[in-house]
């Protein structure tokens, strides 16, 4: 190949960091593609490759060969002729034969590799840390402080002692120290779930604290560790559920004093992971601090902090939701609507709560407000995935409202709102109600194709108000008309068909012959249309 520009070299480094960033070294199948893609390229099975501005074709013998078109700005929608489908080793091959003319493919190899031998010996040298520490204690008796005192003990050494932390090899160390406090766990099964619940909370906190000294960015966390903070509120939720198999013994009311004003240090911290610090503390006082005293103060506690924090999203969150516990819906809701942070996430799960209560009436105001705000809500998600399944959650969270109180306004209404992410569901639901008109002027707004519709529905429509299939056909015969293909034109006959059938079912053949009659006009120069019209009798040969 000629020598690459600068230019375009800077675009084949950018897209290898996106290589490496996409490829995870501990992912078996990843480890694989990388491997089969060197072998191809150092084989020499790579030809005719040429790099075009920001992308790459080649050709890759392998069994047999294959095309390949490798975007460097958007890898994602790379192609190739494999059936494989996704990112495979063809398109990393033809990678590496371009690569080569502007840096060492060796020396991307071994860099993406590093990661996982940095966590290998992460992992060993967690081990050997954790060792030296259970030398020097042992099982822990019931104190809070010494529980506190352990744990910060085990986490500096452990998780501060490197010089440096990347965030790739977090979750090994963060593993071992995890090992260690269950270690130190007190045998009593009583009193070792409420120190596994007490090290959760604080571990979470710890290494919250420690994710954002070290500036990891949410990405970053996402990324590499996120799920260790998700295997620590499985824990919390597993320890409340053994807790409550039998009453607390009296002498866990000093542990549960301290774990009360410790907690709320969850809603004072900033940066990320907002929902599920939110998420703990709501678990926390929904299902383990139950007491309304204890509530109470709480509250109290909360809104003194308010003046120092009033920017603090996760506090006013914290605030509801004790107002919620309270029955103080007004309040609630009141500061609910004053708020800028999005508080549509946090309300499904009020909503859950007021149903697993069945407080029927209560639901229906935060219902309500649920339906008021929902929309801007999703608008400003703009992932469609995100976008449906929230809409799931949301239309989940007042179901069993919804049936148990035969409330089909509510319902229609957050149909309505979550459109078109909630299309299937609102179909369903005009017609269970046999609103036939409604649910035609759904299909067209969202421009369904007819043929896409259910076929056990076309015929319950066609039997019981057929008009309301008319607008359908005619809008479907034309999009299909308007692609242009032979294949398009096939569909479009096969659906006049059905359009004339029911024309007929409704005595009004003369519209029919007059709408005929004016398409051939307008399409008599679409040949190929033409002909598939006599080919299914809609026309004389």
């Amino acid at each position: 190949m000629p020598q690459v520009p600068e230019q375009t070299a800077e675009l084949l480094r950018a897209s290898a960091e996106q290589w490496k960033e996409t490829l995870r070294p501990e992912k078996e199948e990843d480890a694989r593609l990388v491997q089969k893609g060197l072998l191809l390229y150092r084989q020499g099975l790579v030809s005719k490759a040429r790099l075009d501005s920001e992308q790459i074709t080649a050709t890759i013998q392998d069994v047999t060969p294959v095309h390949v078109v490798v975007d460097l700005n958007f890898l994602s929608i790379s192609k190739c002729t494999c059936p494989t489908g996704e990112l495979c080793r063809h398109q990393l091959a033809a990678f590496f034969f371009v690569y080569a003319n502007v840096e060492s493919v060796s020396e991307w190899v071994e860099d993406w590799r590093k990661p996982i031998r940095e966590r290998q010996a992460a992992s060993r040298w967690g081990m050997e840390q954790a060792k030296g520490l259970l030398k020097n204690t042992g099982v822990l008796p019931p104190d809070y402080d010494r529980w506190i005192a352990s744990f910060k003990e085990s986490f500096k050494t452990i998780m501060r002692g490197k010089k440096s932390l990347n965030p790739y090899i977090v979750p090994e160390l963060f593993h071992m120290y995890r090992r260690r406090l269950h270690a130190d766990a007190p045998r009593e099964a009583e009193w070792k779930q409420l120190y596994l619940l007490i090290s959760s909370i604080y571990s979470f906190r710890l290494l919250y604290q420690l994710s954002h000294e070290l500036g990891h960015s949410e990405e970053d966390i996402n990324r590499y560790y996120h799920h260790a903070f998700l295997k620590l509120m499985d824990d919390i939720e597993d320890s409340i559920d053994s807790l409550h198999v039998q009453a607390l013994p009296f002498a866990f009311d000093p542990f549960l004093e301290r774990l009360r004003k410790d907690c709320a240090a969850l809603l004072m911290e900033k940066q990320v992971l907002e929902f599920e610090r939110v998420d703990i503390y709501r678990i926390l006082w929904t299902s383990f601090f139950k007491k309304k005293i204890w509530r109470e103060e709480e509250l109290e506690h909360l809104q003194e902090r308010l003046p120092a924090e009033k920017e603090n999203a996760s506090l006013l969150v914290g605030i509801m939701h004790q107002q919620i516990l309270l029955g103080q819906d007004e309040d609630a809701l009141s500061l609910m609507k004053r708020m800028d942070t999005p508080i549509a996430p946090y309300l499904l799960y009020w909503l859950k709560l007021l149903e697993s209560q069945k407080e029927w009436k209560r639901m229906e105001r935060y219902i309500d407000q649920l339906i008021a705000i929902i929309r801007p809500y999703l608008d400003e998600l703009y992932d469609p995935y995100s976008c449906i399944d929230f809409s799931k959650w949301a239309l989940s969270a007042i179901s069993e409202y919804s049936e148990g109180n035969h409330d089909t306004e509510r319902w229609e209404k957050l149909l309505a709102q979550t459109l078109p992410y909630s299309a299937r569901n609102y179909e369903y639901f005009l017609i269970d109600q046999g609103n036939y008109s409604r649910w035609s002027e759904l299909i067209a707004y969202l421009g369904f194709d007819i043929s896409s519709v259910s076929s056990d529905i076309v015929k319950l429509i066609a039997k019981e108000r057929p008009a309301e299939l008319l607008p359908l056909y005619h809008q479907s015969i034309q999009k299909n008309i308007n692609l242009k293909n032979r294949a398009n034109y096939r569909e479009a006959v096969k659906q006049m068909k059905k359009l004339r059938t029911l024309y007929k079912k409704m005595k009004r053949l003369e519209e029919w012959n007059t709408f005929l009659t004016e398409l051939l006009q307008s399409t008599k120069r679409l040949r190929a249309f033409q002909e598939e019209c006599k080919r299914g009798k809609l026309i004389d040969a």
